[in-house]
């Protein structure tokens, strides 16, 4: 069974990782999540799930308003030629997620690190950044430093790449 919200903070806390979280109604795109802005100051994550044809799997996170072009991502991301998005069984699978609920706390569900994270550089330079608290009904914002910490702490590597231009 995929961790729950409280576990996820039960695991942040006991890192010493501090956020605060903002309840909502359920947010499914950017668009959505555009509404609340003014309520929740820092970067704004998009989330791609992507895999490569050797069934390897991305979690890309990026600040919402940049634009990824997945011609071209498999290069800068270490794929195995181009990627598609992975299929929402897999994303449930892996990150314990939904789609519309993607986010890097899913990481704390990739037990068998199948999952390389990949935080864009420009997302990075917020000091603080936003993202789903495994549920799209919340917000949750976390220092940077800290979020490097949190991913580290799940067994991955925290890789800050230049993805969007």
């Amino acid at each position: 069974m995929p961790k729950t919200e409280a576990e996820l903070f039960a695991f942040l806390a006991d890192l010493g990782i501090e956020v605060s979280t903002l309840r909502h109604p359920p947010l499914f795109t950017v668009a959505d999540s555009q509404a609340l802005r003014g309520e929740i100051a820092g970067g704004h994550t998009k989330n791609l799930f992507l895999k490569d044809r050797k069934d390897n799997f991305f979690l890309v996170s990026v600040d919402e308003e940049a634009a990824v072009d997945l011609k071209q991502i498999h290069q800068i991301i270490g794929a195995a030629g181009r990627v598609s998005f992975g299929k929402p069984e897999m994303l449930m699978e892996l990150l314990g997620v939904a789609p519309g609920a993607v986010t890097v706390f899913g990481l704390i569900n990739d037990t068998q690190l199948r999952v390389k994270v990949v935080l864009d550089q420009e997302l990075m330079r917020h000091a603080v950044i936003n993202a789903h608290p495994l549920t799209n009904e919340a917000t949750t914002s976390i220092a940077a430093a800290d979020l490097v910490k949190f991913v580290e702490a799940t067994g991955h590597d925290a890789v800050i790449l230049k993805v969007t231009a």
